[in-house]
């Protein structure tokens, strides 16, 4: 019998998704829509995503379709006008772009003080590429995982794929992180994210976990790895060229003492009915590591708590072990994505109901906001008031963790930024010292300590297991499956 070939990966940009045969199914209309939108928000597709995920005898409704294709409605009417007289009226090039970015620019391209607040200093310069919100947890964006196999429609991260970079994060190398990290002995997770990581071969990955596990980091317990690979390329896993030399690499890194947990992301249960899916979290899971669930609740795509219950109950059949259910963040489309935190809440316990007690450990609907991770645990009547009972799963203050707070409710209210303190206050706990809900328009964190660090380069040994030892430099930074 003849073995098929393992499937390459093969990614559509606007400017390609013309050449799949998927194309010619959507109306003139949808069509438009995806040529005009993309222009504003990130685009790109593969073969798996279009083959295996997509009903297109549910077009435009499917929720992967919404996934990933751009719709008329993710711009304002007017902005999409304006854009599409120009788009299709071959426009100087400059008069587009200029409208792009005024565009781009009012949908609040870095919530939750990510480029005020976050980046953490060293000597005074701020590390391009490292985030600091909280004490414990610091993340990395490789310069090479500033891309995905797939990009999601919603992603709160799309500036880092449009061309603005300025307001991009990305770090060439991991030497700036070991550094900071030997100054940071509270540091117990580290968390490299981008874009996806995992876009990258394996020896690229490998230079840039290889400092984390030197015996001057032992602190650093966990490494984490933001992915959406498990569902639009499981083939990372499975089948790829290298999928069993990043299999390897995580064995030695649990060897070495390390948790590694990778952070899947999953936005919907047809993502693990796909066989390969499966594989993929079975092969992760047996090298030691741990595969977390997170997704955002999103509108047209994800309101259906059966599909949730399903997500999780597939995934801890698995070994896999749902996380977090977040709200969708305020950036982007968020008009098009949001829903009431009242409807959010409704949803994750009516999804929480159906699932046994292995797949409680998820938390949520939580919203990544300013001051941290706030969950609505509840809506209660207090005294009389109809309240939405709050509190901190994270926070920039630890002291404000698990504080459990309150605000009036609201039916329409979609961020915390929209909420308004319960029993009559002024302001919520975490305002009181200068505080804010949103993060908007916050002048540049300061510097912080102001201390002199010598930046060494990062060890380049390899441990060897029972998978055996990579030598040589890495290899040029490429997709994984290009």
């Amino acid at each position: 019998m003849t073995v098929p070939a393992p499937a390459k990966f093969k990614p559509y940009t606007r400017q390609t998704i013309t050449e799949a045969r998927q194309w010619q199914w959507l109306t003139p209309e949808l069509q438009e829509a995806v040529q005009v939108v993309s222009q504003v928000l990130p685009f790109r597709t593969n073969d798996y995503v279009l083959d295996q995920l997509i009903d297109w005898n549910n077009i435009p409704d499917d929720p992967i379709y919404r996934l990933v294709f751009p719709h008329r409605d993710m711009l304002a009417p007017d902005d999409y006008a304006q854009l599409r007289a120009l788009v299709l009226g071959n426009a100087r090039p400059e008069a587009l772009a200029a409208l792009v970015r005024r565009i781009r620019l009012q949908m609040n391209p870095h919530p939750a003080g990510q480029m005020t607040h976050n980046v953490p200093h060293m000597d005074g310069v701020p590390l391009r590429g490292l985030q600091h919100k909280y004490q414990e947890t610091v993340l990395f964006f490789p310069s090479a995982g500033q891309t995905c196999h797939a990009y999601c429609t919603f992603c709160f991260r799309w500036p880092q794929f449009v061309g603005m970079d300025d307001l991009k994060f990305d770090a060439r190398a991991s030497t700036e992180l070991a550094a900071y990290l030997k100054t940071q002995p509270q540091v117990t997770d580290v968390l490299i994210t981008g874009g996806d990581p995992l876009v990258m071969n394996t020896r690229s990955l490998e230079a840039y976990i290889e400092p984390l596990l030197a015996p001057e980091l032992a602190h650093i317990q966990n490494i984490r790895i933001g992915t959406k690979s498990v569902a639009y390329w499981p083939q990372r896993f499975v089948t790829d060229r290298d999928a069993d030399d990043l299999l390897c690499l995580f064995e030695r890194v649990v060897a070495a003492g390390k948790n590694l947990a990778l952070m899947g992301h999953y936005n919907h249960a047809v993502e693990l009915r796909q066989e390969i899916a499966r594989q993929a979290v079975k092969r992760i899971v047996g090298t030691g590591a741990t595969l977390r669930m997170q997704g955002p609740l999103i509108r047209h795509i994800n309101e259906d708590p059966k599909s949730w219950a399903e997500l999780w109950q597939t995934g801890v059949r698995l070994g896999a072990i749902p996380y977090y259910m977040f709200v969708e963040r305020d950036t982007g489309p968020h008009d098009y994505f949001q829903l009431p935190l009242a409807r959010a809440h409704e949803i994750f316990q009516a999804a929480y109901q159906m699932v046994s007690g292995l797949a409680r450990t998820v938390r949520g609907p939580s919203m990544s906001a300013f001051p941290g991770k706030v969950v609505v645990d509840g809506v209660v009547t207090i005294g009389g008031e109809k309240v939405f009972a709050l509190q901190f799963l994270q926070a920039r203050n630890p002291d404000w963790v698990r504080r459990p707070f309150y605000a009036r409710f609201d039916p329409h209210a979609t961020w915390l930024d929209e909420l308004q303190p319960a029993f009559g206050a002024d302001r919520f706990f975490f305002e009181e010292d200068g505080g804010s809900r949103s993060g908007h328009d916050h002048a540049p964190a300061p510097a912080g300590e102001r201390k002199v660090i010598q930046l060494v380069p990062a060890g380049s040994a390899r441990a060897a297991n029972g998978c055996g030892a990579s030598a040589g430099p890495a290899m040029p930074v490429t997709p994984s499956a290009a």
